[in-house]
């Protein structure tokens, strides 16, 4: 059983700072596309940042650069974000996602694994 997990949502100001995890579980990840994608209420779900598979490329949306910061520890099998300079308007679900390959980093279809998600909450 293959499960990512999700962790470190919750309510914060805005300007202030989040960091989520998503751990890997039931198999190692190293070798794998994996990235975060959110959904705020009433819209579509959306690409905020990604790794390549090999790990040596990362992709961020517009939206977020210069604010996110996308990471991985390889030896612990997990994967973080860190949100700065947070808005309201990145109020959102945040969902952990995983694929063997991740061709389209920004499409969501091209990711096999998706975790359970965690709300983020900026208030202004």
């Amino acid at each position: 059983q293959v499960q990512l997990v999700e962790s470190g949502g919750g309510l914060v100001q805005a300007g202030g700072s989040l960091r989520l995890s998503c751990a890997a579980v039931g198999r190692t990840f190293s070798r794998y596309a994996m990235g975060w994608f959110r959904q705020a209420p009433g819209k579509e779900r959306e690409f905020v940042s990604a790794f390549s598979r090999s790990g040596g490329n990362t992709y961020y949306a517009d939206s977020v650069k210069g604010r996110f910061t996308i990471s991985r520890d390889n030896a612990k099998n997990t994967m973080y974000l860190q949100m700065n300079s947070l808005k309201p308007e990145d109020t959102a679900v945040y969902y952990c996602v995983a694929d063997r390959y991740g061709l389209y980093y920004g499409l969501a279809s091209s990711y096999e694994y998706w975790g359970q998600g965690t709300q983020v909450t900026v208030s202004s």
